[in-house]
Order: C-alpha cells, then structure tokens, then sequence
C-alpha cells in the first residue's frame, strides 16, 4: 500500500493511501473521519473541505 501524507496549516495530518489491485484512494483525517474515491482530485477536495467542519465544530 502506497501512502502520502500532509501536514495542513493547523498542524493536522491527512493521509492517503492507494488501495493495490484497485484504482481506489482511502483518505483519513486526523479526526478518524474516513473517505474512499478513484479520482485523486476529489479526494484531496474532500480532504480540504472536511477541515472545513473541524473549523466550524469549533464555533
């Protein structure tokens, strides 16, 4: 399994990994929050848009 991580701006890490055998990703937050998809696009704008709800869970 292939994995890439990055660090956001507050610290966080978000990790991705390739599924083998599949055309699959599998990101994770640092919140547990979990999220498959094949278009590495889509989950990088998941990715950014779930950090979103940290923000606002913190309101």
């Amino acid at each position: 399994m292939t994995t890439s991580g990055v660090q956001g701006p507050s610290g966080e890490v978000y990790r991705v990994r390739w599924l083998p055998g599949t055309d699959l990703l599998h990101g994770a937050c640092h919140c547990g929050a979990e999220h498959t998809d094949d278009d590495p696009v889509e989950m990088w704008s998941w990715m950014l848009t779930h950090e979103h709800q940290h923000e606002d869970s913190r309101r």
